[in-house]
């Protein structure tokens, strides 16, 4: 079965950096991409990164363009958002999926305090 898992969110003040993971299974990772997804407190869930697992090709939503930067480790199945100079509106329910959608995980928590 399809199973993602993400990890890494934290408590961060604005300015700050994380890095989460998204470990994936159950599916050939290689064929695929993969998109980190964030949920604010109140709005609807957003794409914000994605990954083509074949080429590398990436996508940056205009909100974290310059700041995030997406890659992935084939070897372990895993994807990574790098989450530079953050800022309080980057608070929110981080997910990871693949493209297209298979289950969603539980997500990872990111809080930008100001």
């Amino acid at each position: 079965d399809v199973q993602v898992v993400e990890s890494g969110g934290g408590l961060v003040q604005a300015g700050g950096s994380l890095r989460l993971s998204c470990a994936a299974s159950g599916f050939p990772f290689s064929r695929l991409a993969i998109g980190w997804f964030r949920q604010a407190p109140g709005k609807e869930r957003e794409g914000i990164s994605c990954i083509s697992m074949n080429d590398g090709n990436t996508y940056y939503a205009i909100s974290v363009r310059g700041r995030f930067t997406i890659s992935s480790d084939n070897a372990k199945n895993t994807v990574y958002l790098q989450m530079n100079r953050l800022k309080p509106e980057d608070t929110g329910l981080y997910y990871c999926n693949t493209v297209p959608f298979g289950p969603w995980g539980q997500g990872t928590h990111v809080t930008v305090s100001s």
